[in-house]
């Protein structure tokens, strides 16, 4: 569970430091760099830069999601996330910060996609729906370490370089903490629906081998069999859905249900507010940045 969740970390540790890093990048003092006088837009696309990212992330895992396995997308979204932090931290001018805030978001789109995906692929089904909830707890969590980091950086020279910098190594974490993960058991045996004869049951014993280290402790044969033939019994049925069917029935309740989710929680402008805090608390008065980045940690907890 807890690399995986670490893609869940980075992305809300994002949000809270590029709130921060937004007011140091723009300090003639300790900006560090000539190009601190930004206008209102490209400050927008220095935030937005990783949503973007996300956005593309998110279409390359609706494509690859299956070839490429829950596992190796994790770990492609690590790669992302870590090029995307040195392009950022290190960036000379405009154009680069925003090329890497693109990559990184990449990564977010990419790790969004296969976390949840592996975890409950993953964990057994009496605690799939906590370990699942507590994937979105990092998200909040990592949130409040960025505000907590960028307060602290924020009147440091060259200040938002380390406020992207310092979580290089929990990149490195989730990177090699899925690496030596094994794939998804039910990944694998996906694949093996799609075999025939000998690969089939290659794939069905080394799906048994990835479910006992998971599970730390022998799984029995019949567990894999049970999902073995659900796949193949969905498998069957792929090619009679049709996209009208998701607006009938069941799937109409879950796509109202997820959807209203989605819109309501975006329809209220929150996120916007958690990428803009300390901006919006020095407009309302907190005049010196620290103090204004002090006061988003409070927001990082109630998130929390």
């Amino acid at each position: 569970f807890l690399f995986p969740a670490l893609g869940g970390l980075l992305y809300g540790y994002d949000i809270g430091a590029t709130s921060c890093a937004t007011i140091s990048i723009q300090s003639s003092v300790v900006s560090g760099i000539s190009w601190y006088d930004l206008s209102s837009v490209e400050v927008g696309v220095i935030t937005s830069g990783s949503l973007y990212g996300a956005l593309i992330g998110s279409i390359l895992a609706f494509n690859v999601a299956d070839f490429l396995g829950r596992r190796r997308e994790l770990i492609l979204a690590s790669s992302m996330y870590f090029i995307g932090i040195l392009v950022t931290a290190s960036a000379p001018n405009f154009v680069l910060l925003v090329s890497g805030r693109f990559i990184y978001g990449i990564g977010i789109g990419l790790a969004m996609h296969a976390a949840p995906m592996y975890i409950a692929e993953t964990s057994p089904s009496q605690i799939r729906g906590q370990l699942i909830s507590l994937k979105e707890l990092f998200i909040v969590l990592g949130m409040l370490v960025g505000y907590v980091v960028g307060s602290l950086l924020v009147d440091t020279f060259v200040g938002w370089r380390y406020m992207y910098a310092i979580i290089t190594p929990v990149t490195l974490v989730m990177g090699f903490g899925m690496w030596w993960l094994p794939a998804s058991p039910r990944w694998i045996l996906l694949r093996a629906v799609e075999g025939k004869g000998e690969q089939q049951e290659a794939l069905r014993d080394t799906a048994i081998t990835c479910l006992c280290r998971l599970r730390g402790r022998a799984v029995s044969p019949l567990k894999v069999d049970e999902i073995l033939s659900e796949l193949s019994s969905l498998r069957g049925q792929e090619e009679e859905a049709t996209l009208a069917e998701l607006f009938r029935g069941k799937c109409l309740k879950a796509l109202i249900i997820g959807g209203g989710l989605i819109l309501f929680q975006q329809i209220t402008g929150q996120p916007s507010v958690l990428y803009y805090a300390p901006t919006i608390f020095k407009s309302a008065g907190f005049s010196a940045a620290s103090d204004a980045t002090k006061v988003s940690i409070l927001l990082g907890l109630l998130k929390v």
